[in-house]
């Protein structure tokens, strides 16, 4: 495998990788990892630096045809791996992470039903080392989902909920109540 960990910030290896879960995995928890420690962001300034480092994986997933299902849940698990975030600030970085991937897989037609499958699946994966129960962080991947899908549009929200209404991961997420328009 190419040496990928001299730049971090450069784009998404996977165009003819075997693995995109362990490239994405690696590539995400590397840059995050990076943003995290060595820059001293605030906490505003992480979440938006994590958003943008999210946006240009889930770009580069798309562009290359990458299953959204496993590349979202690499995503996530990259993202909460790299900022070594617990509980509710781990939580707040979840949420920020499912809308980010919902906007940006909207934004370039990506399929939103595996993103959003994706996304709780890597919670799932994810909620032991961040602290909180797998269903709160399941819930929160997919109200981050959800919040994205709404700031895409009605049909983004109509694709994303009809992926969450199933139980992922044998979990089943809780939605708020559709808003009357």
């Amino acid at each position: 495998m190419m040496n990928q960990k001299k730049n971090v910030a450069g784009p998404l290896p996977v165009q003819g990788v075997r693995d995109p879960f362990a490239t994405i995995l690696e590539h995400i928890t590397g840059r995050t990892s990076s943003l995290a420690k060595g820059t001293g962001l605030t906490e505003a300034a992480l979440l938006e630096a994590v958003s943008e480092a999210v946006g240009s994986a889930v770009g580069e997933a798309v562009a290359t045809g990458t299953d959204l299902v496993p590349a979202t849940k690499a995503i996530v698990v990259g993202v909460l791996r790299g900022t070594e975030a617990k509980d509710e600030a781990a939580l707040m970085i979840l949420s920020t992470t499912a809308r980010t991937v919902v906007h940006h897989t909207a934004d370039r037609g990506g399929n939103l039903a595996a993103a959003s499958k994706g996304l709780v699946l890597g919670a799932i994966a994810s909620a032991k080392a961040i602290g909180v129960d797998v269903a709160k962080a399941a819930s929160t991947a997919a109200q981050g989902a959800y919040e994205g899908a709404v700031s895409a549009g009605p049909v983004t929200v109509e694709r994303v909920v009809g992926a969450l209404k199933e139980s992922i991961g044998g979990i089943r997420v809780v939605l708020p109540a559709p808003q009357p328009t």
